[in-house]
């Protein structure tokens, strides 16, 4: 009985730790689609403009114009920059996260099967105990019958 005690905590710390993964996972998970939702937000505001743009520069456009939509596009590339540097970053986490948690879940799997032989070897060894009390029992009440019939 000693051996349960250790594998029991055992299984209980990993499945915390697996647990823990699992919500650390879901965590980055969310985070990955947001930076990715304000990338292909951004990116695309990027082309919106530009396409204003292009209708206003058809139609003529003052120099000062042109300077600040060249500052606002330079602005919004750096923006564009910054946030798939975000979302590479969110990428990366993800991976480590879902790492982590495969990992986790592997070695709440190996306790368990750990848990499951125990439990098969100690029923293997309750089974010989009771055919050997059986045994025991047969062979008592053969050899009273054996007795009682020879006096």
């Amino acid at each position: 009985m000693p051996e349960k005690l250790p594998l029991a905590t055992l299984i209980e710390l990993a499945q915390t730790k697996t647990d823990d993964a699992t919500r650390r996972l879901g965590q980055l998970q969310n985070a990955q689609i947001s930076a990715n939702a304000k990338l292909d937000m951004l990116v695309q505001y990027r082309q919106e403009y530009v396409e204003q743009f292009n209708i206003q520069l058809q139609a003529g456009l003052a120099a000062s114009q042109l300077r600040n939509f060249q500052n606002f596009i330079g602005t919004l590339d750096g923006a564009i920059e910054q946030q798939r540097a975000l979302t590479l970053q969110a990428n990366t986490r993800l991976g480590h996260g879902r790492t982590d948690w495969q990992t986790s879940k592997r070695r709440l799997t190996s306790f368990g099967t750990l848990a499951d032989r125990a439990r098969l070897l100690e029923l293997a060894v309750a089974g010989k105990k009771e055919q050997r009390e059986s045994d025991e029992r047969s062979a008592r009440q053969f050899f009273l019958r054996a007795t009682a019939t020879t006096h």
